[in-house]
């Protein structure tokens, strides 16, 4: 279908003499249609990876000796000291650890409430022993908010 708007002969006033002139324009259609579709896409997978994946891992009857025990010294509030999950004297502190676990770090994994005094206690005795000690913390952004 042709619409004529000059008077019908063809010619028009603004028709310029050396020929049509180039599109120098690009098209953004396909570049908006893919971004779309990757938005969607990450909207949809951004729950997946958020929430996770449950996995029903196999059971085995004996993990003694893939699962290394390591020696985790936890100091209560109160100043009591637990060498994993048996509780120990600090005056028998370095040479436990020494025997259970020789050359090994021990991870100090103390109250927040718990005396500086006891803490420095315990870490002059293993010190003195040659044991290398490593604090236990826990970041500020998932600790606990309630506390404060």
């Amino acid at each position: 279908m042709a619409i004529s708007i000059n008077n019908g002969n063809g010619s028009s006033g603004r028709r310029r003499s050396y020929g049509a002139a180039a599109l120098a324009e690009i098209n953004v259609t396909p570049f908006v249609d893919v971004v779309l579709v990757l938005l969607i896409i990450f909207m949809i997978t951004a729950h997946v990876m958020e929430v996770g994946f449950q996995v029903d891992v196999p059971k085995t009857r004996y993990v003694k000796d893939s699962a290394r025990e390591l020696p985790v010294i936890h100091m209560t509030r109160d100043g009591e000291l637990y060498l994993n999950d048996k509780e120990i004297n600090i005056y028998q502190i370095s040479s436990v650890v020494k025997n259970r676990f020789p050359g090994q770090a021990v991870y100090l994994r103390a109250d927040r409430g718990a005396t500086w005094d006891m803490v420095a206690q315990v870490m002059s005795a293993l010190a003195d022993a040659g044991i290398q000690i490593n604090a236990v913390t826990q970041p500020e952004d998932s600790a606990d908010k309630r506390k404060r």
